[in-house]
This record gives C-alpha cells, sequence and structure tokens, in this order.
C-alpha cells in the first residue's frame, strides 16, 4: 500500500480543474497522452522566450539552445538509467523506430528473421514488418487471449539461429499487461538477436533500468509520462556507433547527434528535462541525486497505481453485461499496468465512451492502434474496446464514480 497522496499534486496540473456538465472533467485518457504540471508548461514557455534559436551559433540564445539540449539528454539518462549519448531524441517514437529499422535493415536481407507480437502497438510492429522488402521474415508471438500476455512458448519456438531482432513491448497500451521483458531480452541474446522494448505505455508507471535489463535499444514518448510530444530510444553506444543512419551529409558523425538529424523540438526537449524533474521530485524522500530519487518515485507510483487497478477491476468485474480483457485477478495485479479494456453488452465502444464524455469522463474507444490485438481478440470489426486508463493524478473518488456511471450506462 503506497501512502502517495494524489491530491497533493493535482494542483500542479491546470488541465484537472476543467468542468462538463457542472462537475469536474476526468481524465482516464493517459494511455492515450498524460496531461502536463505547470513546470514543464513553464519551462517551453521560458524557452520560447527567452532562448529560442538554432543550434552550436556563436551567440547567446543558440548557446542556451545548446545547453537546454544537453539538459535534455542527461535527464532522459537519468530516468532510463543509460549514458547520455545513448538518448536519441525525434518526433516521436513511431518515427524513430521507423528510422532505426532502416537503418538496421542495411544489414538485413534473405534469410534473416525478426520477431514482433500481437500484444503490441503497431508502432513496434510495422517499422519491423517493413524490412519484409528487403527479403526478411517476419515471425508473430501469440497472445493468450483469457488474460492478454505473450505466449513464451510460442516466442522460444520462434528463435533461432536466423532471428537478428526481437521487438517487444514492455507493458500493453491496450489491456496493460506487462511483459516479462527480462526474460524476453534474455531470450534474445542467447539467440544472437538484438532486442527492441517498447516502453512508451510504461514509462509512466514504474521504474526503468535499461542496463540492468541489457536490452539493446528501448523506446518512450515524453507526453506519455507528463511532457510535450517528443519521442526517446535509447540504444546501446555500440550499435549507435555502428549501425549507419540515414542523414542530411552536415549532420554531425557523432553519437547521439547523427541520429537526430534536422532541427529538433528544442521548446519539447526543455520540456522533457521539467518532466523528469517534476517526477524526480516527487520522491518522499529525496537525496538530490536524481537518478536515484527517480527510481524511489516511480516505485512510488507503481505501488499507488496497483491499489487504483485493484479497486477498478474489481468494480468493472461486478457489472453485469462487461466482457474484461486481460489480467483479473487482484494477486496478478503487479503483472499489470492500470489501463484495461472492456465491452458493455449491447453497446458499442463508441456509444460507451460517447455517454462516458457526456458525464465528464474522457476515455478511448478502439484498438489504440494495438490492431494486432484487437484482430486477435475477435473485436476489430465490432469497433474495438473500451479503454480506461489511469494514472498517478487519478483518485479513488474518480475510479468509483466512473464506475457508477458504468453501471448506468449498462442498465
Amino acid at each position: 500500500m503506497s501512502n502517495f497522496n494524489p491530491h497533493a499534486i493535482r494542483p500542479l496540473f491546470p488541465a484537472l480543474s476543467q468542468e462538463v456538465a457542472g462537475r469536474p472533467a476526468l481524465f482516464f485518457d493517459a494511455p492515450g497522452g498524460t496531461q502536463v504540471p505547470t513546470p514543464v508548461i513553464t519551462a517551453i514557455s521560458d524557452y520560447l522566450a527567452h532562448s529560442n534559436a538554432n543550434t552550436h551559433g556563436a551567440f547567446t540564445t543558440s548557446r542556451r539552445t545548446d545547453k537546454v539540449i544537453a539538459a535534455a539528454h542527461a535527464a532522459m539518462a537519468d530516468l532510463l538509467g543509460c549514458s547520455a549519448h545513448e538518448t536519441i531524441f525525434g518526433a516521436n517514437m513511431t518515427s524513430l523506430t521507423f528510422a532505426l529499422s532502416r537503418a538496421i535493415g542495411r544489414e538485413l536481407g534473405p534469410g534473416d528473421e525478426v520477431i514482433v507480437t500481437r500484444l503490441d502497438h503497431d508502432a513496434n510492429v510495422a517499422p519491423w514488418r517493413a524490412l519484409a522488402e528487403r527479403g526478411v521474415t517476419i515471425r508473430e508471438v501469440d497472445v493468450d487471449v483469457e488474460d492478454c500476455t505473450l505466449v513464451m512458448a510460442d516466442l522460444e519456438a520462434h528463435l533461432s539461429s536466423r532471428t537478428r531482432l526481437v521487438a517487444v513491448g514492455y507493458a500493453s497500451n491496450a489491456v496493460g499487461t506487462i511483459n516479462d521483458v527480462a526474460r524476453v531480452v534474455e531470450l534474445a541474446r542467447q539467440a544472437g538477436a538484438l532486442s527492441f522494448i517498447d516502453a512508451v505505455h510504461y514509462a509512466p508507471h514504474g521504474p526503468i533500468d535499461v542496463k540492468a535489463l541489457g536490452c539493446d535499444f528501448l523506446a518512450c514518448s515524453v507526453y506519455k509520462f507528463f511532457g510535450p510530444h517528443v519521442g526517446v530510444i535509447y540504444g546501446k553506444a555500440e550499435h549507435l556507433e555502428r549501425l549507419r543512419p540515414y542523414k542530411v551529409r552536415p549532420a554531425s558523425d557523432e553519437v547521439p547527434d547523427r541520429w537526430m538529424t534536422g532541427t529538433q523540438n528544442h521548446e519539447g526537449l526543455a520540456g522533457v528535462t521539467a518532466a523528469v524533474n517534476y517526477l524526480a521530485a516527487l520522491s518522499q524522500q529525496p537525496t538530490g541525486d536524481r537518478r536515484t530519487d527517480l527510481q524511489a518515485a516511480m516505485g512510488m507510483i507503481k505501488s499507488y497505481e496497483q491499489t487504483l487497478s485493484e479497486r477498478l477491476i474489481t468494480g468493472l468485474l461486478s457489472i453485469p453485461g462487461l466482457s474484461f480483457y486481460g489480467i483479473r485477478e487482484v494477486e496478478r495485479v503487479a503483472q499489470r499496468t492500470p489501463t484495461v479494456s472492456f465491452r458493455l453488452a449491447g453497446r458499442t465502444p463508441r456509444e460507451v465512451a460517447t455517454a462516458l464524455g457526456e458525464r465528464g469522463i474522457f476515455a478511448w474507444d478502439g484498438n489504440y492502434y494495438a490492431l494486432n490485438l484487437s484482430e486477435r481478440l475477435g473485436v476489430e470489426p465490432l469497433g474495438g474496446m473500451v479503454r480506461i486508463g489511469l494514472a498517478h493524478y487519478n483518485t479513488v473518488e474518480e475510479v468509483d464514480y466512473l464506475l457508477e456511471s458504468l453501471a448506468q450506462i449498462g442498465r
């Protein structure tokens, strides 16, 4: 049980004060993008007001921009547990992953194999499937439809001496399943393959240590953990130095700059540092070491969100006519994030999401780009599912109101 108090941090999020139909809006749309605290908003606006310039100039604002970029690399290194030069930024995770897959694809051809899964967001599927144009064979790991977990035996069956890369999500953005990524990374390593971990959905919900994990690459998106729209990829230095990215000729050949060709979102990078600092400041026993404080804060968030998950899932399972997808047992709550998907009998997901929206409850419907999973569960032709995604700024009271509203909509 966490002693985290969400009411202490909610005033930092201006969006949470909005009202719909005379009552506070409830933001259960976090998997699609979290709300942003004031320190992040301030950092972005301050950059635009006082430091807005391109890089490597001989004048003050350009030098400030260089410092903003360096600070963002250092912040992400602390969040992920790597070196600053092992972090690269881009418009979003999807664009970065396509760029990386093209670079890796330069070394692949007929006879080589890449493994993806039916649980992942398509941003960790489509960039790798595109390598089929080079003659690469794409293998797909199945999902247990009973609890929406990866069939690890199927993964092991697909691995061979021909496997060159295994792409898997840290956690499912659709149903919340946290995968045993340490095991996946180890299996890939034993096969002589690279491992690419999509941590976009997991990053706001728990601590990450890429060195302990041993993965070759890991991706996340800052707008999923209380910051601006910036994509991030961690890559082992040896890979970032060896692989040849596509870039413009004047761009630096140094790592990480060679992977960030073109002008970056500098105000967004100012927000990256502010978002990481916001998370570090949540540590209840601050040490002054940002990496240590981040690990403590993310562990606290994970514990608090598990209490919300227990209450949410227990309540959902008591609603007549509700079909629940994913891990549902309370004793397994540590194996999932506070993201759930379901369907209500007699209502399409869009109808349910619309009815919730009229009550001031913001929730997604559809497939959330987890197309493989939606098809595997047989719900894609039916409009997908309704998704409730919690974050640490959500409260027990909000969960209870959601459950009451769903019961009314179901009737």
